[in-house]
């Protein structure tokens, strides 16, 4: 291995941030190493630095490896932690043995050396790394000076990066609580042993809410930043991330005023049509999607969507518990997985079965909408003793439903999703209400897991799968732990 070359990944395996150690000798897809930005640094390179830390967001295929699917890195693997945990999703429609680590997350028989563990680590760790360098670069005055970059173009770099890493950190606090904490690039042996410690995740989280309150401030007040790369973090989604931490740390009041502070903006509102979001025909065409990774066909390096080669290949499927949950004739559950084809159509972004088996497709994954906004401020309104406000919105959310047309481009029967008592004052009732409506609304999305722990109730929801309180936090990657000689500490129960 030349170390010289491949300095910024002996560092990360250290921490174990890295994925695997048979692909050290190789860059990741899509990654500027220091070196090359430090050989001859133009606007262009440090641009994409910035650009390369987008890039573990995506659900493109071995971003970080080469089929190591028992490193749980073959693609960003959300889906297993999030929905293949909870009573959402199955792994096959066809059960079996491939691939077998993934069933494990379905009735909790886990051990902190599965390797979906190792996966959301190595990339939201790869995902931070990139951006710190991305961060350094753009606060060195001495580079920036040479480089007389814009102060708008450094801003707006600058205000991305610092939102990209506490999105990154946000990920990985929630899915493990404590986790250490790098907030520059690691470039010697000595460095990377010094972080390699567990922060309390107090300091994590405000980490994350300094970041975003950085970020707000340097990036344009508009809803594309770049036109004709609509793709990038605009203000709104660092609000929406704003209003998305005080939910988790139950500041209700901080998320009405961020959400409000959204509104204020005029950018976004609900899609007259459920699919509108997921459509790839339409994709940053329309009101709601707030913060998306955009995937590209026919890119060099790739930037496809490779869940949808995973679902040609029939993983990804329905548990009955999620089909059960929606009421008769709504037309969201064919807009997210048609069960008579297998299709699972809010991913593949297409409703005919276009997209499956394409590990290159062009679908975009859809990280915040404003749909889920919506039902974070009926949350907020509830919890604040405010039933009528959170009613009024939960029902906004069934409206739009009951008035899209239905798979078969008919309007949903009379009847459809009728709308909710706003005199309904029982707040129980009324939580019931929401939560499945998120249940419905943002099926497939990456979102019940996180939900279910955040409301108290994944016991109660997942207790005869195996669920036990000891699950809220998800098991360190055992690797990295070993790796660190110890100095990385195991959670509780594992």
């Amino acid at each position: 291995m030349n170390l010289k070359n491949n300095i910024f990944f002996v560092a990360l395996i250290l921490l174990m941030f890295a994925s695997c150690d048979s692909f050290l000798t190789e860059d990741p897809i899509g990654l500027l190493t220091p070196e090359q930005v430090d050989l001859d640094p133009t606007v262009t390179s440090v641009e994409y630095s910035v650009s390369s830390g987008y890039q573990l967001l995506s659900g493109t295929l071995n971003i970080i490896g080469n089929w190591a699917w028992d490193e749980g890195t073959v693609t960003r693997n959300d889906f297993i932690l999030q929905d293949i945990a909870s009573d959402d999703m199955q792994k096959k429609w066809n059960p079996d043995g491939d691939q077998a680590w993934m069933d494990q997350f379905d009735n909790f028989s886990f051990i902190a050396s599965n390797g979906g563990f190792n996966g959301i680590w190595s990339y939201n760790y790869e995902g931070i790394s990139r951006v710190n360098t991305a961060i350094s670069y753009l606060t060195d005055e001495e580079m920036m000076g040479k480089l007389n970059m814009e102060s708008s173009l450094k801003n707006r770099l600058l205000g991305e990066s610092y939102f990209l890493r506490a999105f990154y950190y946000f990920d990985l606090t929630t899915i493990f609580g404590d986790v250490p904490l790098l907030l520059v690039p690691l470039t010697s042996f000595e460095e990377a042993y010094e972080v390699a410690v567990r922060v309390d995740k107090a300091k994590i989280w405000e980490q994350i809410a300094s970041d975003l309150a950085d970020a707000k401030t340097l990036l344009p007040s508009q809803k594309f930043p770049v036109e004709t790369e609509k793709w990038r973090v605009s203000k709104g989604a660092v609000i929406a991330m704003q209003a998305k931490v005080a939910l988790y740390n139950e500041q209700w009041q901080e998320v009405i005023q961020f959400i409000e502070e959204m509104e204020s903006l005029g950018y976004y509102e609900l899609n007259t049509n459920y699919f509108d979001s997921f459509d790839a025909s339409k994709e940053f065409m329309d009101d709601e999607v707030i913060f998306a990774y955009d995937h590209e066909s026919s890119q060099t390096p790739r930037k496809g969507n490779g869940l949808c080669a995973l679902i040609g290949w029939g993983f990804i499927a329905p548990e009955s518990n999620f089909i059960d949950e929606f009421e008769a004739n709504d037309p969201r559950l064919a807009y997210t997985v048609d069960v008579e084809n297998r299709n699972v159509n809010k991913l593949l972004g297409t409703l005919d079965g276009t997209n499956k088996g394409n590990g290159d497709a062009s679908s975009n994954r859809i990280y915040i909408r404003w749909a889920d906004v919506v039902l974070w401020k009926a949350e907020a309104y509830l919890e604040l003793g405010n039933s009528e406000e959170s009613i009024d919105l939960i029902n906004e959310i069934r409206q739009r439903a009951r008035n899209s047309v239905n798979i078969d481009g008919e309007v949903p029967v009379a009847g459809t999703l009728p709308a909710y008592d706003r005199s309904e004052s029982d707040s129980n009732v009324i939580k019931s209400w929401l939560i499945h409506e998120r249940r419905c609304e943002l099926g497939f999305e990456s979102h019940r897991m996180n939900d279910l722990k955040r409301w108290g109730i994944a016991v109660d929801v997942l207790g005869t799968r195996g669920f036990s309180e000891h699950h809220h936090y998800y098991p360190i990657p055992q690797g990295e732990i070993d790796k660190s000689g110890g100095s990385i500490t195991q959670n509780p129960g594992y």
